[in-house]
């Protein structure tokens, strides 16, 4: 290795000396990394965190859990933000509105509430039957089975949930 021309260095302890200068940054931005995983602090891109919850709640009520995996534990909500975020980019807007129609409503018939999720099972119930013959629901709908059924490369059907579900062996 040749030494710089100035300090008598070589160009790997000069790489080294940098590295070292900034050791304590890099393991600050790893504990913050780490601490983000732990909150289930995720990676959405077209929704917000809260968007999410809120999808997640509602795709949970269209492929319920149970004796088999349902929309939450096939990861839909992420195959939806993915979508959001390529290829169908273009109804970014409309789920923003949707969502804020669904929180609309949801408030008008439980004043109380803070979110869907919070609600009982029989009111989430209730709240999803009033709302479902909305355009919003109809299209949350068809993204929560495509994101069920899809390859799991797209963000949802976590494990083959839904392949296994319906015998597929893909």
């Amino acid at each position: 290795m040749q030494p710089c021309m100035r300090s008598g260095h070589t160009r790997r302890r000069v790489i080294e000396l940098a590295l070292a200068s900034h050791a304590a940054a890099i393991a600050a931005a790893q504990q913050h990394a780490h601490q983000a995983a732990a909150r289930g602090v995720s990676r959405f891109v077209a929704l917000s965190i809260e968007e999410a919850a809120e999808v997640e709640a509602l795709a949970s009520l269209i492929i319920p859990s149970g004796a088999t995996p349902g929309a939450r534990e096939a990861g839909v909500v992420h195959f939806i933000d993915r979508a959001l975020a390529t290829f169908d980019k273009e109804k970014r807007e409309a789920y923003r509105e949707g969502l804020r129609m669904m929180r609309d409503r949801r408030r008008e018939m439980f004043p109380q509430s803070e979110s869907l999720a919070a609600l009982s099972p029989g009111d989430q119930l209730r709240f999803a039957r009033a709302i479902e013959g909305t355009e919003f629901f109809e299209m949350l709908r068809v993204h929560t089975i495509t994101g069920f059924l899809a390859p799991p490369e797209y963000g949802g059907n976590r494990g083959g949930a839904g392949w296994a579900l319906i015998g597929f062996e893909g």
